[in-house]
């Protein structure tokens, strides 16, 4: 790369000198020994190194490379830390809905595998909680907050450890950051048996995960779960009377929800980009998705491809920064190659 006051010669001529000046991003100025400043192009000159006495360069000349005058990059896009922001609230948010949720590292080793434990807040409010196992002595397990609509990872249990979970406890505060009806303070126990963990059925299909989890529910649309505490009355009942099985509940899912696409592209969400710089063009590109995101959340299971082809894969990069910031309680994969390509992201809602 030639700079100013590099000693280059002619690669077209006899001659050379030093470099005093760009006068365009191809020509230099060649301060000649004579005095005189010659224009020389660029790519037609080569860095001399320092030679010895007998006029041998002392290392192996460097040919120079085309070069340009250092052009302002356009500034690096740095997103804000994540915060939830109350224009994603949900209608069925307003009512506490919170899970535990067990989920296998090896489905198919289920005696043997590791389990990631998982805290789910489905609802707009945020949560500072502590969970407490443990059969005779129980303690925290642990004390942390979570975000709205968002699921955290409490921790990776060891399937030896499984055992600590037979009885649980749950407590919590929610709150909002804005004014909010308030919730009363949460503590609920319960009691699991330790055999369901080994047992596959136990292990279901749910909205929070691609992989089949062991759910517990802890309070769901405000109302606290009771069913898990048992008690030496509700086993004499359940031996004295067997209960009739409950009515199936229709699966909300038999009807799928047709896939929604999103087209990115500039020229799609435009009439005209004239006098639009790649950085209007990518905000405007983030806020259609961001639009598209927050009309679609409360849509359990909706699955929506956007657009955005390959290109230098900024526009990919960014819509992957918001979903693992700003929209973590979402699955997001590569949409069908034979469809769009390596060109665009399927969003299922969760």
């Amino acid at each position: 790369m030639v700079k100013i006051g590099d000693q280059v010669r002619y690669l077209d001529a006899v001659g050379g000198g030093v470099v005093t000046k760009f006068q365009s991003k191809d020509v230099i100025l060649v301060l000649e020994p004579d005095g005189f400043e010659t224009p020389v192009l660029v790519r037609q000159v080569v860095v001399v190194e320092p030679t010895d006495a007998y006029n041998f360069p002392k290392q192996t000349p460097t040919f120079s490379q085309q070069v340009s005058p250092e052009v302002d990059e356009e500034p690096e896009i740095v997103l804000p830390p994540y915060q939830f922001n109350e224009r994603d609230e949900t209608v069925e948010g307003e009512l506490l809905s919170i899970y535990l949720a067990f989920v296998p590292c090896n489905i198919k080793q289920l005696q043997t595998t590791d389990m990631d434990l998982y805290l789910i807040n489905d609802s707009n409010y945020y949560l500072n909680f502590q969970l407490l196992s443990g059969v005779l002595d129980m303690g925290v397990r642990t004390q942390n907050s979570v975000e709205p609509q968002t699921k955290l990872l409490l921790e990776t249990v060891n399937k030896l450890a499984l055992n600590d979970f037979e009885e649980l406890r749950f407590q919590a505060i929610a709150y909002k950051k804005h004014r909010f009806d308030a919730k009363p303070a949460i503590d609920i126990s319960l009691h699991i048996n330790p055999t369901k963990f080994y047992k596959l059925h136990s292990f279901r299909e749910n909205d929070f995960f691609e992989e089949p989890a062991f759910l517990l529910t802890f309070l769901e649309r405000d109302v606290m779960n009771f069913a898990d505490q048992i008690t030496s009355e509700s086993i004499q009942k359940a031996l004295l009377h067997k209960e009739a099985p409950a009515p199936k509940k229709l699966s909300s899912k038999q009807e799928k929800p047709e896939i929604i696409e999103v087209d990115l592209h500039a020229h799609e969400l435009l009439d005209s980009v004239a006098g639009l710089s790649n950085w209007d063009l990518l905000q405007i590109q983030l806020d259609k998705f961001n639009a598209v995101m927050r009309e679609n959340l409360k849509n359990k299971g909706q699955k929506i491809v956007f657009i955005h082809g390959k290109g230098e894969g900024v526009l990919r990069k960014e819509i992957e920064k918001l979903l693992k910031s700003k929209y973590r309680s979402c699955y997001y994969q590569d949409a069908s190659f034979q469809q769009y390509g390596f060109g665009a992201t399927q969003v299922t809602i969760r």
